[in-house]
């Protein structure tokens, strides 16, 4: 934040301190970390305050979690909200912080305190899919927060940049086998667009493929009782 814009908003909280603190206002947009996504987005990352809705297709999870560890490393906070408990937590990368609510209206609410507290920049809803007025109410209180909220949804109403995004099926890398057949998919090729009101942009990013080798226990953290006497 400039030093102008740091005492404007003193001014303001002096003269006016029973209001919404201006952060959403005047705050840079969410930066992702990744140069050719950022350059394709309008302000250069996810606007503050406002919705931002990706297209549930190939790459886009893996790019909103990079750009939630990006923000982090930036000195800032973010959060995914796992609504569908997709995301095993010993694979879960250190930083941003993990949730999963045990029920969709808890999902819900959490979602909303988050956003409306103000200390997250960046906040990812995934396998929870808002409708009608609970994407209204998420929208309005990420307004209050000064918070970034993207949705991975095809549901585009109330969003300020909508974003789609696929794997270009021509794009894989591979290792090979010694015969030289393809053996694992190492890295592959998306291709993501942005489109806003005035604004429509398109790029490709190579998105690394990482493989985890299945626990006999569900969690890092639970024993395998399996074969113990009782």
């Amino acid at each position: 934040m400039s030093e102008a814009v740091a005492r404007l908003r003193s001014l303001i909280e002096q003269q006016f301190p029973d209001a919404l603190p201006p952060a959403h206002r005047t705050a840079e947009q969410v930066a992702t970390g990744i140069a050719p996504l950022d350059a394709i987005l309008p302000g250069g990352g996810f606007p503050r305050g406002k919705l931002s809705v990706w297209e549930p297709l190939g790459g886009a999870g893996a790019i909103l979690r990079a750009a939630c560890t990006a923000a982090v490393r930036q000195g800032e906070r973010s959060a995914w909200l796992d609504g569908a408990h997709a995301v095993a937590g010993s694979y879960w990368v250190e930083g941003p912080l993990l949730l999963q609510p045990k029920s969709r209206t808890h999902a819900l609410r959490a979602a909303e305190e988050v956003l409306r507290c103000g200390g997250f920049a960046l906040l990812v809803l995934a396998g929870l899919d808002p409708q009608g007025t609970e994407m209204v109410r998420l929208t309005r209180a990420a307004r209050e927060g000064g918070t970034a909220l993207v949705a991975l949804t095809d549901r585009t109403s109330l969003s300020s940049v909508r974003l789609s995004s696929r794997i270009n099926p021509h794009g894989y890398r591979w290792r090979r086998t010694p015969f030289g057949e393809p053996a694992e998919a190492r890295a592959a090729r998306v291709q993501v667009r942005a489109r806003s009101l005035g604004w429509n942009a398109s790029t490709e990013l190579t998105v690394p493929i990482m493989s985890h080798e299945l626990r006999l226990s569900l969690e890092s953290h639970l024993a395998d009782r399996r074969g113990v006497s009782r």
